[in-house]
């Protein structure tokens, strides 16, 4: 055997090890089996035994002695827990915020959370000459607007039940929810639907739209929302929830989320 095809031949080793360890990441499933893996790569179970023992001894895979079938290991967490604190939220969300902002015409922003409360850490403002824009870094109420009730919608309920017992639901303009039972209903709409709407909650004259960007424990990181002027973005709603939801996904995706894993 010539050096150049031993070569080829651990590179290509490398490749299905890493074929193998790539499947359990996209499944969607918490673990798999021997056959599972082998018809869905196309490879032999002898083949798949022989990579999954590798994995195992550098604790990227783990084996359930009882099932006889394999997850992922601390390793393999280890190393998704590295990629996710290196990476930069705003430099993920900038094109997403730039092509939501062209394809709707109306403002794109970015929120985190802080507590009780939640700020805009970043924003994308279209060319129009009528247009929205919002402070960042100021700390606003998880009870009104789009972004706000994004939050709060998709928090365990013991937690949405927490912040209305410290909170006073303060009217913040005339169309603020400031009745707990009447939020209550409208956070769980939120939650079906996948986004959140308001229509002059938090600022008078502005409509929105916003929805949740989930991280790789379906806890929820960020939201996105798109702001405009009510006479002219009010109508577009219902248009752009899908645009929306579509950026939200991919940027769910990037952070590891999996819809149904969690």
């Amino acid at each position: 055997m010539t050096e150049e095809t031993s070569s080829s031949r651990s590179v290509a080793a490398v490749e299905r090890a890493m074929d193998v360890l790539l499947m359990f990441g996209r499944s969607g499933r918490p673990d798999l089996g021997v056959t599972e893996i082998a018809q869905g790569l196309g490879i032999t179970k002898a083949a798949v035994h022989r990579i999954l023992t590798a994995l195992r001894n550098r604790d990227l895979i783990i084996a359930d002695p009882v099932t006889r079938r394999y997850a992922l290991g601390p390793a393999a967490i280890s190393l998704g827990r590295a990629y996710l604190a290196r990476t930069d939220l705003r430099v993920l969300a900038a094109p997403e915020l730039r092509q939501l902002a062209a394809e709707c015409g109306e403002t794109a922003t970015l929120s985190i959370r802080r507590g009780d409360t939640r700020l805009y850490v970043d924003q994308v403002v279209p060319e129009q000459e009528l247009r929205m824009e919002v402070a960042l870094g100021i700390p606003m109420p998880l009870h009104a607007g789009s972004s706000s009730k994004a939050f709060l919608a998709f928090l365990p309920d013991a937690e949405i039940d927490t912040y209305l017992e410290r909170h006073a639901l303060d009217a913040i303009t005339d169309r603020t929810i400031t009745e707990p039972e009447r939020l209550r209903k409208e956070l769980s709409a939120v939650r079906r639907r996948g986004y959140a709407m308001s229509v002059g909650e938090r600022q008078i004259g502005s409509a929105s739209l916003a929805a949740p960007v989930f991280g790789y424990d379906g806890h929820v990181i960020a939201v996105v929302s798109l702001a405009g002027p009510q006479a002219r973005f009010k109508p577009r709603l219902a248009e752009c929830a899908p645009v929306l939801l579509a950026s939200t996904a991919r940027l769910s995706a990037e952070f590891g989320y999996r819809p149904g894993a969690n």
